[in-house]
C-alpha cells in the first residue's frame, strides 16, 4: 500500500490558526487523486496505490502533490505503507517511508509523532522511553495493564501489524468554501492571493467530479467597522465560454476582473462558490509522446481580452439552430458559453462564401442568368420557416419568414454557385444568388 500524509503548516502569530475548514478544504482538493481520503487529527491521509499509473508513476504523483499542496498551506508531506506511519514521518519531517524497512524507520522516531503515545509522554519518559522503538521493547502485558488500549492499537496499526479503519471523505455535491485573510485588505487585487487558494480547492473538487465550470462567484465580507450605508459584502461573478478547471487561466480571469473593482470598505473574509458546473468530456491521450506543447487556445485568449476590455467589446460567431442561411450564426460575447448545436445532415452541399444580401438574378425563359445562363446541377432543397422571427422597421412590423428552393448551379464564367428560387406574394417566381463554392 502507498499512503500519503499532508500536514498543515503551524500557524504564525500574524495568521489565523488552522481549523477544521482548512482540513476539509484540503481533503476535498485531495479527492482528485483518489476516492480514499480521510481526515485524522491535524492531517489528511490519502491511499494512492491504485492511482499511481493514472498519474504517471510514483515520482510524477509525488511531484504534483507536493507542488500543488504548498499553496493550500501544507507544511509537511510523507509517504509510507500505512497511514499512521505516514503521519508520524510527516510530523518528524521525514518524507520517504520506503528507503528502508518500516520497523527501522519508525523505531527511530520520537514518541510525539503518534497521538496515542504522545498523551502518555510524561509517564513513558519516566520509564526511560525516548523513541517509538523504546516503547516497543517494553513488555506488552505491562503496557496493556498500565495504559489505555489505544496506545498498543495505534502502535500496531502504524507498524502494519493490525488493519486500519478510516472514514472516507465524500465528494460534496456543491462547492462553497471560505477563507479568512491574514489581514484586512483595502484594494481588490490584494484578494487574489487568498482567492487563488480557494480556486485550487475548487479545481480539485471539479477534477474529482470529472467536471468543469463556466461560472463562479467570489464574495468578500466588509469590515464590521464600515459605514452604515455600505453593504456587509460584495461579490464578483466570473464566467468562461467553455467548461474548464484550469487554475492558472481562472486566476488570470479573476485578476483582470479584480483590477476593475473598487472596495467600498476593507475586506477580511473570502467565499468562493461554484455556480455552473458541467460534465467535462475527457479526451483520450495519444499513444505518441507529446514533445511539442500547443500554445494557448483561441478561446482562452478571447476570454482574457474580454475580461480586460469588457465582454461587450469582444465578440465571436456562434452557430444557431436555423435552416435559413442568413441566420445560421450570430455574434455573441466571447465569455458567454457556446450553446450546444445538434448536427444535421444536408442533402446538398453548403456554400463556402455567402453574400451579405442575396442578389436578384435576371430570368430568361424561366432560366436564371448570371454572366450567362446557369445550369442547375442538384436540387431543389426546400427551406421554409421564420414565422417566429419578428422584426420592426420604422413603424412597420413583419416577419423573416422565407419559402425557398435552393439549387447548386454551374456558371460557365463564375464556377459553382448557390442560388434559390422564391415565390413572391403575387405568385411571381424570382431567382437569387446567395453564395459561391470555393
Amino acid at each position: 500500500m502507498l499512503w500519503a500524509a499532508l500536514l498543515l503548516s503551524p500557524p504564525r502569530d500574524d495568521t489565523p490558526p488552522s481549523n477544521d475548514d482548512a482540513l476539509r478544504g484540503l481533503a476535498v482538493w485531495a479527492l482528485q487523486f483518489t476516492p480514499r481520503v480521510a481526515v485524522s487529527a491535524e492531517a489528511v491521509t490519502l491511499e494512492v496505490e491504485a492511482s499511481v499509473r493514472l498519474f504517471g508513476g510514483r515520482r510524477a504523483l509525488r511531484d504534483r502533490v507536493v507542488q500543488e499542496s504548498k499553496e493550500l498551506g501544507v507544511g509537511a508531506i510523507a509517504w509510507a505503507p500505512t497511514s499512521l506511519a505516514a503521519v508520524a514521518l510527516a510530523r518528524a519531517g521525514r518524507e520517504n517511508g520506503f528507503r528502508k524497512p518500516l520497523d527501522e524507520l519508525l523505531d527511530e522516531l520520537p514518541m510525539e509523532t503518534l497521538g496515542a503515545v504522545s498523551r502518555h509522554h510524561t509517564t513513558l519518559t519516566q520509564l526511560g522511553c525516548r523513541t517509538l522503538g523504546d516503547i516497543r521493547r517494553l513488555p506488552r502485558g505491562g503496557i496493556s495493564r498500565r495504559f489505555d488500549k489505544e496506545l498498543l492499537a495505534e502502535l500496531d496499526q502504524a507498524y502494519g501489524q493490525r488493519p486500519e479503519a478510516h472514514v472516507w471523505v465524500a465528494i460534496p455535491e456543491t462547492f462553497k468554501a471560505r477563507l479568512e485573510l491574514m489581514s484586512r485588505v483595502d484594494l481588490a487585487p490584494a484578494m487574489l492571493f487568498g482567492a487563488r487558494r480557494l480556486l485550487i480547492q475548487m479545481c480539485g473538487w471539479l477534477a474529482a467530479r470529472h467536471a468543469g465550470i463556466t461560472a463562479f462567484v467570489l464574495r468578500w465580507m466588509h469590515d464590521s467597522m464600515r459605514s452604515r450605508d455600505i453593504a456587509d459584502r460584495g461579490e464578483l461573478v466570473v464566467r468562461t465560454a467553455a467548461p474548464m478547471r484550469d487554475v492558472e487561466h481562472l486566476c488570470r480571469l479573476l485578476a483582470e476582473q479584480l483590477a476593475k473593482v473598487q472596495l467600498l470598505a476593507p475586506a477580511g473574509d473570502l467565499e468562493l462558490e461554484a455556480l455552473d458546473v458541467q460534465a467535462l468530456e475527457e479526451r483520450s491521450e495519444s499513444l505518441i509522446p507529446d514533445t511539442v506543447r500547443a500554445g494557448e487556445s483561441l478561446t482562452l485568449v478571447l476570454e482574457r481580452i474580454a475580461a480586460r476590455l469588457g465582454p461587450e467589446r469582444v465578440l465571436r460567431p456562434a452557430l444557431v439552430e436555423d435552416h435559413r442561411l442568413e441566420w445560421m450564426q450570430h455574434w455573441q460575447p466571447a465569455p458567454q458559453p457556446m450553446a450546444r448545436r445538434r448536427t444535421r445532415s444536408a442533402s446538398i452541399p453548403q456554400p463556402t462564401f455567402v453574400f451579405s444580401e442575396p442578389l436578384r438574378l435576371a430570368v430568361r425563359g424561366h432560366r436564371p442568368m448570371y454572366q450567362g445562363p446557369l445550369h442547375l446541377l442538384t436540387g431543389p432543397h426546400r427551406v421554409e420557416g421564420g414565422w417566429w422571427h419578428r422584426v420592426k422597421e420604422g413603424d412597420v412590423e413583419g416577419t423573416r419568414n422565407v419559402v425557398r428552393d435552393y439549387w447548386v448551379a454551374l456558371s460557365d464564367h463564375c464556377g459553382v454557385l448557390w442560388v434559390f428560387q422564391e415565390r413572391l406574394a403575387n405568385d411571381e417566381v424570382a431567382w437569387y444568388l446567395q453564395g459561391s463554392f470555393a
